[in-house]
């Protein structure tokens, strides 16, 4: 909870409250990228109850490797982050374990980056086991070579008597012990999590039912999407990362055709690697969805931005081969400009209001659609003495109409394929 000095050297370490913030802008960036970067990180830094009290933008023609920016401009940062009494300096791209090492006693104060910083909101949204076990295992792996830090989330145990390590060991060394088996334990919690997920997802699987994954960058209203669609109670917040943890509900169509809707981990810019390894057990639910609904919101002027990055992430996660469908969320709020960038970014995409429910019914039928692609559609004849393959239709797939003859019931359906085998001798053949 951005107790970045907890347990340091310092005979009274106290909680971060002033933050000042450095964005740095390279020829590789769009004009203004750096700017909306930093903004970003503003508002990351703020989640964790931390005042911003000064920015810097750099503009960096080549990265020194002490402390990524020239010593001239390091000595201004640090000049100007005292005079406001800041007690952590932020910044916005990567450091390595030495460059912070440098900025730390070259500053006297807590020198972080933004993989940090999204680290720490993480641990503070999590709320499931999973989530909690995911997020630590980042950190731990973050904090691994940059144990000799003055600052660091790390609570340091000395080694007392029949303690860990032999005589002569170094803190340094018992440290890297401690967060080793650190590690090694939260893998093997980790693998258990995953193992009651396959569990849970096998038995969901054993009545097939279409399903789907709301994904998204952080903010776009996926959690609220799903709320209006499902009548969840999921928590849907103003801020950054408000949910962590998967949810899975059921949303019954038109025809009482069934659909699972998971809104699954939020993405976002230069979301650290080590999150997104971590994160594959809970986001394998988007790959093993039969299609996605991407989630963006059109009044953000990173629309584009916020598009790249959620498709980066899937490609990493292995899902780019889904089907996609786009959702333009907040259109109740957006401009007449702003729906036509949208427009451009794909013109396929549906324009909704998870608010006031504006375009949800388009987004409806665009589902039935899919699912339609995905399990494709049957017309049986099943005599009357068969009533139990009747039941059965009714239970794993979507009876779309049902009409009784004389002799048996005439119906059209769609089930997945790998159900159809005791339907097959049933099946009415097309002129």
């Amino acid at each position: 909870m951005a107790d970045f000095l907890d347990n340091t050297p310092q005979k009274d370490p106290k909680r971060v409250e002033r933050a000042y913030l450095v964005g740095v802008q390279t020829h590789a960036m769009l004009e203004g990228e750096a700017e909306e970067l930093l903004n970003e990180l503003q508002e990351l830094v703020e989640n964790l109850q931390i005042t911003v009290v000064g920015r810097n933008l750099v503009n960096l023609r080549a990265p020194t490797p002490a402390t990524l920016v020239g010593s001239g401009k390091a000595q201004e940062i640090v000049d100007a982050a005292k005079a406001l009494n800041c007690d952590v300096i932020v910044f916005d791209e990567g450091l390595s374990p030495a460059q912070q090492r440098n900025w730390e006693k070259l500053a006297g104060v807590a020198v972080i980056d933004r993989q940090e910083v999204i680290l720490d909101v993480f641990a503070d949204r999590a709320q499931t086991r999973e989530a909690v076990i995911q997020v630590a295992l980042a950190r731990m792996e973050y904090s691994l070579p940059r144990l000799t830090r003055a600052w660091t989330h790390l609570s340091r145990q000395g080694g007392g008597g029949g303690g860990m390590g032999g005589e002569g060991e170094t803190q340094l060394e018992q440290d890297r012990r401690l967060v080793n088996d650190r590690i090694t334990r939260l893998k093997r919690e980790l693998i258990d999590v995953r193992k009651q997920r396959s569990v849970q997802r096998h038995k969901r699987q054993r009545v097939p039912v279409p399903t789907c994954a709301i994904v998204g960058y952080t903010n776009a209203g996926k959690s609220s999407l799903l709320n209006t669609l499902t009548g969840a109670h999921v928590l849907a917040e103003d801020k950054l990362f408000a949910t962590l943890d998967p949810t899975t509900r059921q949303l019954i169509l038109r025809g009482n055709q069934k659909l699972l809707v998971t809104d699954t981990v939020v993405f976002i810019r230069r979301l650290p690697h080590g999150l997104v390894e971590a994160f594959k057990a809970t986001l394998e639910e988007a790959m093993v969805a039969n299609f996605l609904i991407h989630v963006l919101d059109v009044t953000t002027p990173n629309l584009a931005a916020h598009h790249t990055t959620t498709l980066a992430v899937l490609k990493e996660l292995g899902a780019e081969g889904k089907r996609i469908l786009t959702v333009f969320n907040k259109v109740d709020a957006a401009t007449e400009a702003q729906v036509n960038i949208a427009r451009l970014l794909d013109p396929a995409g549906i324009f909704i209001s998870a608010h006031t429910g504006q375009g949800l019914e388009q987004l409806v039928d665009h589902c039935l659609e899919l699912i339609a692609d995905a399990f494709g559609s049957l017309e049986l004849f099943i005599p009357h003495s068969r009533y139990d393959l009747i039941a059965k239709l009714h239970a794993i797939g979507h009876v779309q109409s049902e009409e009784q003859e004389d002799t048996g019931v005439r119906l059209h359906v769609r089930i997945p394929p790998s159900q159809m085998a005791p339907f097959a001798p049933f099946a009415v053949q097309a002129a």
